[in-house]
């Protein structure tokens, strides 16, 4: 058979088995699962928080600094959930029409240096543009394909690899959230993002109050280690679930939001510990298909729908780690992510 005649058969094949559910379709299927119940958001919500404030309490009000330390961890680890609700919330997925909520969550926005404002505009052009090719790092890590790379100058290289660097995730604190989400949208337009200015203010002001209250010690175990510990995890949970080894980036032609859901989103797998803690974020590319599910609703989503039981996965595996951060860049012609060796 000749070439062409292949060709033409394989274009005439459909995409996708009859009884398979793609895009707006697998979309449709999901919406029974969006209501929300009020009691359960707030069962969810209320004890995160509460628990958060405890731990923090506790870290700055014990006298042994294990004990400090440990609660400080554990503060940290209930701040990256307590920042699911938040983010949740501000996506419309849950308390949408909540006075109470809304005073918790701006607050809380404001004490992690994640003003409502610039994280909802950032985050929103990233759900967006998912998937897609982009050398700016406006609400994600910049993804560049090997052919822009090798046209790229010296100082465009440079600054590729330092934006993707793993010190960026485990700095991420002052980075990301000090720099990129905070102080950098007040500077460039300081009369839409007045929340920005009311956050560092707020934030470096409580720094201040504990130092002065209690010493080093007590800001230390309060705010800046759990805040370190928070956003690192947090962001290196934002950046692998969209720069991992296995991912699939379409071409801007044949780019689809539901695509970059399910192609460009993981699902990470974890204990149910950790999953806890992260509020069911491992599973992403059930959030990227529809974002107003309630977190506490995604396992139930998978669970129920079999389309959305075959992702493209990653862990927390130290081998996994260190693959998210090798495999930089999008090779067009291999069809699958490459190392900047590779790419050489």
């Amino acid at each position: 058979m000749r070439q062409n005649d292949i060709q033409k058969m394989s274009s005439s094949l459909p995409e996708h088995s009859a009884d398979i559910r793609v895009g707006r379709e697998l979309l449709q299927a999901t919406k029974p699962y969006v209501e929300a119940s009020y009691v359960q958001s707030w069962w969810q919500v209320g004890p995160t928080f509460g628990l958060m404030i405890a731990a923090l309490i506790a870290a700055g009000a014990l006298p042994w600094w294990p004990l400090q330390l440990v609660c400080s961890l554990l503060g940290a680890l209930l701040m990256v959930r307590a920042f699911i609700t938040f983010h949740d919330y501000l996506h419309g997925a849950i308390l949408k029409d909540s006075r109470a909520a809304y005073w918790l969550f701006h607050t809380y926005g404001v004490f992690v240096l994640a003003p409502t404002r610039s994280w909802s505009a950032s985050h929103n052009y990233h759900h967006g543009h998912v998937g897609q090719i982009s050398g700016a790092s406006v609400g994600a890590f910049p993804l560049l394909t090997t052919r822009i790379w090798r046209a790229s100058t010296r100082w465009q290289r440079l600054a590729y690899r330092v934006q993707r660097h793993p010190l960026v995730v485990v700095l991420s604190y002052p980075i990301v959230f000090g720099l990129n989400i905070t102080l950098i949208p007040l500077i460039r337009s300081p009369a839409q993002h007045l929340d920005s200015l009311v956050a560092l203010i707020t934030h470096f002001g409580l720094i201040g109050l504990l130092w002065w209250l209690g010493g080093f010690n007590l800001a230390f175990f309060v705010i800046l280690l759990p805040m370190l510990v928070a956003s690192a995890l947090g962001c290196y949970l934002f950046f692998a679930q969209h720069s991992f080894r296995r991912m699939q980036i379409a071409s801007p032609e044949a780019w689809t939001y539901y695509r970059g859901a399910m192609e460009s989103s993981s699902f990470m797998r974890m204990n149910r510990v950790m999953q806890w803690f992260t509020g069911n974020i491992g599973f992403h590319h059930i959030h990227h298909l529809n974002v107003r599910i309630p977190f506490y609703r995604l396992p139930e989503v998978m669970a129920a729908i079999p389309e959305l039981q075959s992702p493209l996965t990653t862990t927390l595996a130290p081998r996994d780690i260190a693959d998210c951060f090798r495999y930089a860049l999008w090779d067009e012609d291999k069809q699958r992510m490459v190392s900047y060796r590779e790419a050489r």
